[in-house]
């Protein structure tokens, strides 16, 4: 059986159709697999049972970041507080049981230290608890800094190196002079913190 023959021009033609096709089935696969690959979203596959592969957990409290998080079926109350930045200073770990399992829709609750009652009857605040009584610019460590609002790691060490290098505060104005303190940082700070 002979093949009939085609010109040169339907011969291009052939081959420009088949490759405009290949670019359109190459970019719609390519862009199905980018969009899904730009955030994972929940798979329903099922790991073991009936649980899912991701789990949505809300973690709150006295963590870096709070928020709302994807973690994997199977992950523990630790690895979300580790998803979230960790635990501040001020956070009551021993409160926490952090080998439990977690399960989708879950709020992980990290609870801040309270004040305790000093022995001489005053209220008095855990080296790394949430103050109650003003905190001590002057004598206060980076960990106690950072219990404060608005105040990460970097700028209680800020507030630290500042002190070290012009000496003590005077007053609570001069943390304007602190890089990362501004004037509404300072308003919030004002009560909470004395020279």
């Amino acid at each position: 059986m002979q093949l009939p023959e085609i010109s040169r021009r339907q011969a291009v033609v052939a081959a420009v159709v088949a490759l405009v096709a290949l670019a359109v089935c190459g970019r719609l696969a390519g862009s199905a697999g980018s969009s899904s690959s730009a955030r994972p979203v929940a798979r329903l596959t099922p790991v073991s049972g009936t649980s899912s592969a991701r789990l949505y957990v809300d973690v709150a409290g006295a963590v870096r970041r709070p928020g709302l998080y994807q973690v994997r079926a199977g992950a523990r109350v630790n690895d979300a507080i580790l998803t979230a930045g960790g635990a501040t200073a001020a956070a009551d770990l021993t409160l926490v049981n952090l080998a439990a399992l977690l399960t989708d829709g879950e709020q992980v609750l990290v609870p801040a230290k309270v004040a305790s009652a000093a022995p001489d009857g005053s209220t008095a605040t855990s080296s790394q608890g949430t103050p109650n009584a003003p905190l001590h610019l002057n004598s206060a460590t980076a960990e106690e800094l950072d219990t404060l609002p608005g105040v990460g790691p970097t700028t209680a060490q800020r507030i630290i190196d500042y002190r070290t290098k012009h000496g003590p505060f005077a007053t609570v104005d001069e943390l304007d002079a602190v890089s990362g303190i501004g004037p509404a940082k300072l308003a919030e700070l004002r009560d909470l913190v004395v020279p």
